[in-house]
C-alpha cells in the first residue's frame, strides 16, 4: 500500500472490462505480486472509488466478490484487510510484517525510517 493510503491500482477506461471486474482483477493481481500482504489494510469503498474515479457501487461489487474469492475479509467497522490463509508460512510472515509495520507507525515513524529499521534487521 502507498504512503497517501492508496493501493496503485490502475484502469484501463478503454477496456471491454467492466470497472468492478478490473478493480477485482487488480487486487488479486497486487496480492499474487506481493505488493498487498496478508493482513493490509485496503481502502474504505469510498476512498477506493474516489482514488479510480468510479462509483462507490461499483468498487462494493468488486469488494463483495473478492470476499466471495477469499481473497478479503470484511471486519465490521475496521474496515477490509487481505485475508490470511492459516495454511501458509509465508502468508502468515507476511502478517506478522504488516502488524510490525502498523505498531511502527502507531509510534509515528515514517516509512522511510521502517525501512531503514528492516533493512538493519535483515543485515544483523
Amino acid at each position: 500500500m502507498r504512503e497517501d493510503g492508496g493501493i496503485g491500482l490502475e484502469l484501463d477506461p478503454d477496456s471491454d472490462i467492466a470497472p468492478y471486474e478490473q478493480v477485482r482483477r487488480g487486487v488479486i493481481e497486487l496480492v499474487n505480486s506481493g505488493r498487498l500482504l496478508a493482513g493490509s489494510r485496503i481502502p474504505t469503498v469510498r476512498a477506493l472509488a474516489q482514488e479510480l474515479s468510479l462509483a462507490p457501487n461499483t468498487v462494493a461489487r468488486s469488494y463483495r466478490e473478492l470476499e466471495a474469492d477469499d481473497v478479503i475479509e470484511t471486519r465490521g467497522r475496521q474496515g477490509s484487510f487481505i485475508k490470511a490463509h492459516a495454511d501458509s508460512t509465508l502468508q502468515r510472515a507476511a502478517l506478522l510484517t504488516v502488524e510490525h509495520v502498523a505498531a511502527l507507525r502507531q509510534l509515528r515513524i515514517d516509512d522511510g525510517h521502517i525501512k531503514s529499521l528492516l533493512d538493519q534487521a535483515l543485515r544483523s
